[in-house]
């Protein structure tokens, strides 16, 4: 099917330019998305006449991503899941959790805009694109844990592998630290022993 893009399209054309496009993806996305129109000769003619209207409205919308993009770019957001000791996820971190927690924070995101390359399945840090607008991006950064404190170590450099290996040293530190108390403690009691029995003796002779 041909089509007049109504606005830029990525890796499909500009506003303005007739393209080709499969059937269903025009049914299904640019048409009820307002994305395009079929290129028939009076929606032709009818873009040529609304296009300084188009271009205007279209420059102001950019405008207002672009100042979006500017405080959202960078920005982390913590979502908290359950996870494996491994760091593995029991289910994944959709666009919609990416797009609930910016929301969250205050900021006007949807999760349409949030582009997912690949399904978030551990813990950690991951980047998402955010589509603000045809011709403006935004990075953010999803910083997925199983509690706020973990976040905050993640946050400050520390992989989840890191946060295991410093847990389990701690525990074995405690351990051993466990078995030198009892070794004194038994080694008192010994001491006692023996100073039970030389008492003793001295009593008896």
């Amino acid at each position: 099917m041909q089509v007049i893009l109504l606005e830029r399209v990525a890796k499909l054309g500009q506003m303005g330019d007739v393209v080709a496009v499969k059937d269903g993806y025009a049914r299904n996305f640019l048409l009820p998305q307002g994305k395009a129109l079929r290129a028939s000769e009076a929606n032709i003619a009818q873009f040529e006449d609304q296009k300084a209207q188009l271009e205007a409205r279209n420059l102001e919308t950019k405008k207002e991503a672009e100042d979006l993009a500017a405080k959202l770019d960078g920005q982390q957001f913590i979502v908290i899941r359950s996870a494996s000791e491994a760091g593995a996820l029991y289910g994944s971190v959709t666009p919609r959790d990416a797009a609930d927690a910016a929301t969250e924070a205050g900021f006007t995101v949807d999760r349409k805009q949030v582009i997912l390359t690949a399904p978030i399945k551990e813990l950690g840090l991951h980047d998402m694109t955010v589509r603000l607008h045809p011709e403006v991006d935004a990075t953010i950064q999803v910083n997925v844990a199983r509690s706020a404190e973990e976040a905050e170590l993640q946050a400050s450099g520390k992989s989840i592998q890191e946060l295991a290996a410093e847990a389990e040293a701690e525990a074995e530190f405690e351990i051993a630290e466990l078995f030198d108390d009892i070794g004194a403690a038994t080694s008192e009691d010994d001491d006692l022993a023996e100073a039970v029995e030389e008492a003793e003796a001295e009593d008896e002779d």
